[in-house]
């Protein structure tokens, strides 16, 4: 269900009214919440208000859009090609930064909506199916900020429940400033909140609005990364077996980036933005979808995926979530594609660059030149696959045999399209907070951690099949890869782009592995492999917020 123009008008007005709170006791202006619920459909207003800090007012400065810079970038799907003066480059690189204007506005944004929900939980009383939706979908956004704040700011749960994580601020008070809670009070709080709103909500109203199924589908992920495997489990299936969502099929996942919410299938909750109202005129550039490409000559289109990703992605011909990348091929004067090989060449020490080759073929031979030598392209099946190689002075080297590139300071531009064309305007895109194939993922790690190797496959060969490859079987795993590998791999695949990568690689205890082309590998003190226990993978606390509140306790 798409919000109306005239909400959108009344949710401004209601969410200056309610909640300028930064945790800075900024008294309320104007009206008082009381006088606001007064009005019987005053309390459906001020959760729309609610639903706004989720967005932001221009639909690029809101919790989502920092929520996602600060998640997925820090992960290795993506890689950058250049510097930036944007605060997001501290994100990427895992240089902390206390000043960090964008961490800081998560940390306000995120406030500024718990106020916004606690006032609407304090002042209207359950008892009938109305007042009920509305609670149930005010516990659920509160939710899922304290989940994804304590995600950011506070270290995994397997590391340790005593760990602080971020304050738990459950009144509408203004001075009421509590210090830090724990990692395990934020997890108790996220499920009784979310089980509250699985009781209260009663109606379906869309993938723009929380739901019950909303709320079973997080229930689902947060006791995936407490490791609850059997609970992560029993909610996935009430979602799965809700009959409320199917998964896309072939031809319209390929296209999904261009649904609406309520148009996509799969969609169970998303941060809904809309063309006319969010992304007017020139605000295209300002997107999550801007910096990841550039269409008909809008985008920075400065940030693409990663040779890691490029290479899960290719280990199987045809697979569909290659629909969201797209290569940007240079031309010769016929406007034809000019054939080449490339790989990925360096070290630790020397860091890792690109190094590309154009090929011509004769007599069936395909050949190159580099570095004053000319070479034979060579080729061999591996599992129904053509890998290309060529011998050179250092022995094999294996290459990809596409298509010339254009480059941007010798990083070919693989632009990402998942996070742009809704509705087919350029940059406009809804973020997906939680869909159907996630549950899917979520079903077959839990499983796989629990031993049940052959059902952990079934559940990931679901989304193989719709992706259009080979499906596994127990027989047929990779050479060295358990079947929690492959479902990791599944999970990164399926999920890229949408904020899961660094959560999942750490929660599990692995070490990221950025050691890849990029901006990242650029400086003396660059993370190449990121381990789990470091303490760069958390945010550190907003200066300004310590600042405001001496007592909150900074982050190493």
């Amino acid at each position: 269900m798409m919000m109306k123009k005239i909400n959108y008008i009344l949710l401004s007005i209601v969410a200056l009214v309610m909640t300028s709170c930064d945790l800075d006791r900024s008294p309320f202006t104007e009206v008082s919440a009381e006088d606001l619920f007064a009005d019987p459909g005053a309390a459906q207003s001020a959760t729309l208000g609610n639903y706004l800090f989720l967005k932001g007012d221009k639909g690029y400065d809101g919790w989502a859009d920092d929520l996602h810079r600060i998640s997925e970038y820090s992960g290795d799907n993506v890689m950058i090609s250049g510097r930036t003066t944007d605060p997001l480059y501290f994100f990427y690189n895992y240089q902390r930064n206390p000043n960090n204007s964008r961490a800081d506005r998560f940390w306000s944004n995120s406030y500024r909506a718990v106020v916004g929900v606690n006032t609407v939980l304090e002042l209207l009383e359950e008892g009938t199916p109305e007042a009920d939706q509305v609670l149930g979908e005010n516990y659920y956004i509160r939710a899922l900020i304290y989940f994804q704040m304590g995600n950011v700011f506070g270290r995994p749960y397997y590391q340790g429940t005593s760990n602080l994580s971020v304050p738990l601020k459950l009144t509408a008070n203004l001075d009421d400033t509590p210090d830090r809670n724990t990692v395990g009070e934020v997890y108790d709080q996220v499920i009784s909140d979310l089980l509250k709103a699985e009781a209260l909500m009663n109606e379906n109203k869309g993938a723009s609005f929380a739901s019950k199924e909303a709320a079973q589908a997080l229930l689902s992920r947060v006791y995936l990364y407490m490791g609850d495997n059997a609970k992560a489990i029993e909610y996935a299936d009430k979602v799965i077996n809700s009959g409320q969502y199917e998964l896309l099929s072939p031809s319209d996942y390929a296209i999904m980036n261009t649904f609406k919410p309520e148009d996509n299938l799969e969609a169970i909750f998303s941060i809904t933005l809309t063309k006319d109202i969010d992304i007017p005129g020139t605000e295209d550039w300002f997107t999550i979808g801007s910096f990841y490409a550039n269409i008909d000559g809008v985008g920075w289109g400065e940030m693409y995926a990663s040779q890691t990703y490029l290479e899960l992605l290719n280990k199987n011909n045809g697979d569909l979530r290659g629909s969201f990348i797209d290569p940007q091929y240079l031309l010769d004067d016929n406007g034809q594609k000019i054939p080449a090989v490339y790989w990925v060449d360096g070290n630790d020490t020397n860091g890792y660059t690109y190094e590309f080759a154009r090929t011509t073929e004769s007599g069936g031979t395909v050949t190159f030149d580099y570095d004053g030598t000319n070479y034979v392209l060579q080729s061999e099946d591996v599992n129904g696959r053509t890998v290309y190689y060529f011998n050179g002075p250092n022995g094999r080297q294996d290459v990809t045999f596409d298509f010339d590139m254009d480059k941007r300071n010798g990083y070919p531009k693989f632009y990402i399209l998942k996070a742009s064309q809704q509705e087919n305007d350029l940059h406009l895109w809804s973020p997906t907070v939680s869909r159907l194939a996630e549950m899917y993922l979520n079903k077959a790690e839990a499983l796989a951690k629990q031993g049940a190797d052959q059902a952990a496959i079934d559940n990931i060969n679901i989304l193989r099949e719709r992706a259009q490859i080979p499906p596994y079987t127990l027989g047929t795993l990779p050479v060295g890869l358990t079947v929690l590998d492959v479902v990791l791999e599944e999970r990164q695949l399926e999920l890229a782009f949408e904020g899961h990568r660094k959560f999942d690689v750490f929660r599990n205890g692995r070490t990221l592995d950025r050691r890849y082309p990029g901006t990242h590998i650029d400086n003396a003190s660059s993370y190449r492999e990121v381990v789990p226990t470091s303490n760069v993978i958390v945010e550190f606390i907003p200066e300004q917020q310590i600042l405001i509140q001496p007592s909150l306790i900074q982050n190493d």
